[in-house]
């Protein structure tokens, strides 16, 4: 049985100009297309791009995904990863060719191009057509099109929203559906957070319905995990996890120093912060890692409590309700002081969330 995926975003009349962008199988007449999306990318990000990559190949176009950073191992295994080109100086000329050549620039899983770091100007200054899909809130008004819905539970429902309302669904195999249902039960938190609607399960089954192994995708996402990731865990949960239950509130902080002592990989800390949020008692969670040129921070939250809020006010962030990050210039010292500082402003609303 097939479901009609509608749109709820605000930006519905750029569906059909994003369907005569890439348009039908054109012989002869191929798009060039460059997909990138943010910094450190997330399975969310990575499926999304990989399974849009692989939709429009199929559409007979011309497909290149470039990454701001490097990405965690365990994401590697995606169809299509081999051909991904991840942004460093040794590829800075290449890069700038390829956005120099494109005819479209998609622009998945960010809502701001500072998140895609030395990316940002030249996605700003291509003359390429640029089309964002994305479910955070506050797009940057950067892109000619947009594809967006912040009750999206994640960018791979939306790829697959689009997919199924150009009337390409035939179109859907296995690699492509292996990419989506990554991103789908990845940011949805393998289907337990609150954005887990009818809608994600109904994707969900329909993907399944493709014959994709569910239980491969999940072991090699999350049960794909080195030997110096778990002595850094271990040492985190040991010895850096602080709870301050005056404010229902846990953290982490990790230096330079700690994660090249245990010689920390892209990716190793994702997820670090909800280890911080499953403590009993405990509301909102953060993670401040140092990371030379900057403080990232990482916030959780349960209920109706508003990480975005906090981190748009206080740290140069934004994200979801429940899930944000943010940044700073300040020292690691000087960040948890800021944070700590800041707690009494929101006292009551941590104590009133359930």
């Amino acid at each position: 049985m097939g479901f009609d995926y509608g749109f709820g975003c605000l930006f519905m009349q750029d569906i059909e100009a994003i369907g005569a962008v890439i348009g039908q199988p054109l012989s002869g007449a191929a798009q060039t297309v460059l997909i990138t999306t943010h910094q450190n990318p997330d399975a969310d990000a990575m499926g999304s791009s990989l399974g849009l990559a692989g939709y429009l190949r199929k559409k007979g176009h011309r497909v290149t995904v470039v990454t701001p950073t490097d990405y965690g191992q365990n994401l590697y295994w995606m169809p299509g990863n081999d051909d991904v080109i991840a942004f460093d100086e040794k590829v800075r000329v290449t890069v700038a060719q390829l956005m120099e050549e494109a005819d479209v620039i998609f622009c998945l899983d960010f809502s701001s191009l500072d998140r895609i770091r030395d990316l940002a100007p030249m996605v700003r200054q291509s003359r390429a057509r640029k089309i964002l899909i994305d479910h955070h809130l506050e797009p940057e008004a950067f892109a000619d099109l947009a594809l967006w819905d912040p009750s999206a539970a994640a960018t791979a429902e939306l790829v697959f929203r689009l997919i199924v309302q150009l009337g390409d669904k035939d179109l859907l195999d296995v690699p492509i559906a292996e990419c989506l249902y990554s991103g789908l039960m990845t940011d949805t938190g393998s289907f337990r957070h609150s954005n887990t609607t009818g809608d994600v399960h109904r994707m969900a089954a329909e993907l399944l319905d493709l014959k994709i192994d569910v239980s491969s995708i999940h072991r090699r996402i999350f049960d794909n995990v080195s030997l110096d990731k778990f002595r850094l865990l271990g040492y985190v949960l040991n010895e850096k996890l602080k709870v301050v239950p005056e404010y229902k509130f846990a953290y982490i902080t990790l230096t330079d120093a700690e994660l090249k002592q245990y010689r920390s990989k892209t990716g190793d800390t994702e997820g670090m912060v909800n280890y911080a949020l499953s403590v009993e008692g405990v509301v909102m969670a953060a993670i401040l890692i140092d990371r030379n040129d900057e403080i990232r921070l990482s916030f959780r939250s349960i209920g109706d409590f508003s990480v975005r809020e906090l981190v748009s006010k206080h740290f140069n962030g934004g994200g979801h309700r429940n899930a944000a990050g943010g940044r700073s210039k300040l020292s690691l010292a000087e960040t948890e002081k800021k944070l700590l500082t800041i707690l009494p402003q929101y006292q009551q609303q941590l104590l009133e969330t359930v």
